[in-house]
């Protein structure tokens, strides 16, 4: 083996490995890796690659489902049957610290990332969404870091030509350092035109395809496996550069090459680079390889072999080909202009073996390096933290309900969590590929059409953070509940979830109690609602040095299926004179509001009120209304409470709305309370029978609130002024604070 320095346990260290692992690797190899070789264990060990502090609690989620065509862990995405011979690949991805230091260029890659997951295994990207969480709008970082991260996933989003079709945005002072970017990709495949990640058949050729290989990205994965720190800014190599239209190349370039029938495997470069690559498809396909590092194409003039090996330079994928078949896959990246190199071959010793020039410079086992193989499983220590506790003490009674609630309604109105996201919407196309049903609609969830088919895909993302920091296991219940209740309104059948979990340090076993929780709620939600986990992206580290951690935030990405496009219902009221319902209980409840947090300052209280059972009652109600035509609009009650939801609801075609509150419950609590299983539909007087007979049938509580007028917002016969008004303020919120 060509002469490298062998390392110690403080290079180890430096590398992020613990001194135990450090031991281990000299087990695994039988002496001392050299710097390379400590190196890819370092990034394959990582927390980012290898999940050694989550697996064992991810492990007990539900992945089952008829629909499943492929379960977590298996392949790049979830893969989710629609029927008819169609498949749609779906998964949700971190990029929180390459973002948190340079906004741009991280949201610009998480989002190439996201695609390349799904387009790798052979699925063409139909649409995108996104969640995103920053600190106090106040400070001019947290708007240099909105700024940053919503150009670039825009201008990446929009040039690669994938319709952004929604998403979330919340803003909080646990965000000020660590800012959440979660991009989010769904794409289509025909039965039969899926490839793996894998690789086997010794002496078949191994390609790298697509861009050149830099110094960008270079331990990426390590670095988002560690708190943010003062001299984070120095670790900016580990953030990568993106090109979206090279993006658009390689896509087309894939999904053409695997037509070819040529292909054996094939998997993106993301985290950890080529060496990820080489042994999660080495692993999986219970083969070898040998690769000569001096073929790869590179943008730098001697780069390292470690340089190489952990470069996470964008635009890369690897593909292991049928030997003999090599100038049909070389025939179609040239057609794309797209590099095409011959790096190495298959063997079937298990090994990866890495030589420059001849000389072999690293010599490691695949199964050693990747998850369900030699990568370590760690169970760490939680405990509840103290907060929880002085959480449940919270009594609504000691709250004094403000005597002005016009002005209440005023503030929610107008705060960034609540009001109209257009400064960032905007700036997304939502248009492009045409198959977009709901850019211009108000939907509780995203509807895209299936080309050639009556069916679509609706798609959400939801987390409300502030109730997962109050109740981890209830909060998280809420969020897969809430995601669930977005896409029944939007008229769909929720199939099957996506999540990424981004918490802070797991070492803090707080922080890990959060984490545990969260899986729990999360596992009982999914089972209750049938929406199995199909993978998605595990983020700890999300805290600084001295400024704490964020909230829990297990992001939910659901996938959603509408088998006839004619089902889609919107949020909007649609004339004056129908009926306004609310269907689902009333309850005197303003825990961890927006309402409570904003305007009375309080931020100790538990999750607000939630009845899963309750809950999945009313949206199996909700459902049957919608396939039945009973209804002219549905609009879940979330975040804001009941007020802010009619105000969603009038906006769009400029309507208002008269209702009456409940005599047996707070003003404050019915009008902004956000206790959960609510949904507002309104109905045409000629339909009033039928609905009040279909709803007698379920055991779902549901009042009639009021009717829909041309303007005028009132309540109990007080007037809380004229949509055109409140629409003002509400659209332009962020404009005013971020500009133009």
């Amino acid at each position: 083996m060509e002469h490298q320095e062998l390392t110690t346990v403080e290079t180890a260290k430096d590398l992020g490995l613990l001194p135990e692992e450090f031991e281990r690797i000299k087990e695994i190899l039988g002496r001392v890796p050299n710097f390379t070789e400590l190196s890819i264990f370092s990034v394959m060990w990582s927390e980012h690659c290898s999940y050694k502090n989550s697996i064992t609690w991810l492990k007990t989620l539900p992945k089952d489902s008829p629909r499943m065509l492929a379960k977590a862990g298996e392949e790049n995405a979830g893969l989710v049957d629609l029927g008819d011979g169609i498949g749609c690949a779906f998964k949700i991805e971190s990029h929180n610290h390459p973002s948190a230091l340079e906004p741009y260029q991280g949201a610009a890659t998480g989002v190439g990332g996201i695609n390349r997951d799904i387009f790798t295994m052979g699925a063409r990207p139909i649409a995108q969404l996104n969640s995103l969480r920053f600190g106090d709008l106040s400070l001019d970082k947290t708007k240099w870091l909105v700024k940053g991260v919503v150009k670039g996933i825009s201008h990446y989003g929009n040039a690669f030509g994938i319709p952004t079709v929604g998403g979330e945005l919340f803003f909080d002072d646990c965000y000020n350092v660590n800012p959440l970017v979660n991009a989010m990709s769904a794409g289509i495949v025909k039965a039969g035109e899926t490839v793996s990640a894998t690789s086997y058949g010794v002496g078949n050729p191994v390609y790298i395809v697509g861009s050149a290989t830099g110094k960008d990205g270079i331990h990426g994965a390590a670095f988002a496996s560690k708190d943010i720190t003062a001299d984070s800014v120095n670790d900016l190599p580990a953030v990568q550069v993106g090109d979206p239209f090279q993006e658009k190349l390689l896509l087309e370039a894939t999904l053409e090459v695997i037509k070819t029938g040529a292909v054996v495997g094939m998997q993106d470069m993301g985290a950890a680079g080529i060496i990820c690559s080489n042994s999660e498809m080495s692993a999986k396909g219970e083969h070898g390889m040998r690769i000569h590092l001096d073929k790869v194409p590179t943008r730098q003039d001697h780069m390292k072999p470690y340089e190489i090996l952990l470069s996470e330079s964008q635009e890369r994928m690897l593909i292991v080909v049928h030997k003999g078949r090599e100038k049909d896959v070389e025939a179609v990246f040239d057609k794309w202009d797209l590099n095409c190199a011959v790096i190495g071959e298959v063997t079937d010793t298990k090994r990866l073996e890495y030589f420059v020039n001849g000389e072999l410079v690293a010599d490691v086992p695949a199964d050693d390096l990747v998850l369900g193989g030699g990568a370590p499983v760690y169970q760490r220590e939680y405990r509840e933290p103290a907060y929880f506790a002085e959480n449940q003490k919270f009594n609504i009674d000691d709250v004094k309900e403000p005597e002005n609630l016009i002005e209440v309604a005023e503030h929610l109105a107008a705060h960034p969590n609540l009001a109209s996201k257009r400064w960032v919407t905007d700036q997304y196309d939502s248009m492009v590929g045409v198959q977009t049903m709901t850019a211009n609609l108000a939907c509780d969830a995203a509807v895209v059409a299936v080309k050639d088919t009556d069916k679509a895909i609706v798609l959400t993302t939801d987390c409300n953070s502030r109730y997962v920091y109050a109740d981890p296991y209830k909060g998280t219940s809420i969020a897969v509940a809430e995601a669930a209740r977005n896409i029944v309104c939007a008229g769909g059948e929720p199939v099957a979830i996506t999540n990424c979990l981004n918490f802070g340090n797991p070492y803090n076993p707080e922080v890990y109690w959060q984490f545990v929780s969260a899986i729990k709620g999360m596992g009982d939600a999914c089972r209750k609602f049938e929406t199995p986990v199909t993978g998605g992206n595990v983020s700890f580290y999300n805290q600084s040095a001295d400024g704490g951690s964020v909230f829990p935030t297990p992001t939910i990405g659901m996938l959603g299926v509408m088998d006839d496009v004619e089902n889609i219902m919107t949020a909007d009221f649609k004339q004056p004179g129908d009926l306004i319902y609310l269907i689902g209980e009333s309850v005197n409840d303003i825990a961890s509001s927006q309402y409570l947090a904003s305007w009375h300052k309080i931020l100790k209280a538990p999750a607000p009120h939630f009845d899963i059972d309750q809950e999945y009652e009313v949206q199996q109600a909700v459902k049957g209304l919608i396939q039945h035509r009973v209804i002219e609009s549905a609009h879940d009650v979330a975040d804001g409470g009941l007020y802010i939801a009619l105000l969603e609801s009038s906006m769009p075609n400029g309507l208002g709305f008269d209702i009456e509150t409940d005599d047996e419950i707070r003003k404050d609590a019915f009008l902004f309370g956000e206790a959960q299983g609510r949904v507002v539909v309104t109905v045409a007087p000629e339909e009033q029978e039928r609905f009040i007979e279909f709803m007698a049938t379920s055991d779902v509580e549901f009042s009639l609130l009021g009717t829909v007028n041309n303007g005028s917002l009132t309540v109990d016969e007080v007037p809380f002024g004229h949509v055109t008004d409140l629409k003002m303020v509400h659209s332009n919120v962020l404009h005013s604070i971020l500009g133009e």
